[in-house]
């Protein structure tokens, strides 16, 4: 089993603002999704909703909804990534790669503060 890093308590409370602040931020762009696309649903008759697939608007509206589709769809990844990353602050494995055991380096922390994985361990997951 991997040395256990035990990071300074400022370091610590540092990602913690970090990651309370990217929940908050992810969970205010997720409402926004979830409002505007009730208000389009309210707004648009059926006949507007699904136009020929084959027109250009049809095609167009086809290649937003997927891209809104995508973006949410990335945005509760990764509220899920921070989330669990806060569990893990309060639980005391912060920083430790969930496969490896192994410390995440600090600068990786930085970069990406609700990563689970050290640099070599999600590399081998692609």
């Amino acid at each position: 089993m991997a040395a256990r890093r035990q990071l300074a308590q400022s370091t610590l409370d540092r990602f913690r603002r970090l990651l309370q602040e990217k929940e908050q931020s992810l969970v205010a762009v997720i409402a926004a999704h979830e409002a505007e696309r009730s208000q389009v649903r309210m707004a648009e008759t059926a006949a507007e909703r699904s136009p020929d697939p084959e027109s250009a608007d049809g095609s167009a509206m086809a290649y937003e909804f997927e891209k809104e589709r995508s973006v949410d769809r990335n945005s509760r990844d990764i509220l899920g990534e921070v989330r669990s990353a806060l569990k893990e602050l309060e639980n005391g494995t912060y920083g430790d790669c969930r496969v490896c055991r192994k410390p995440i380096p600090v600068a990786r922390l930085r970069a990406r503060p609700h990563t689970s994985q050290c640099i070599e361990c999600a590399g081998s997951r692609r």
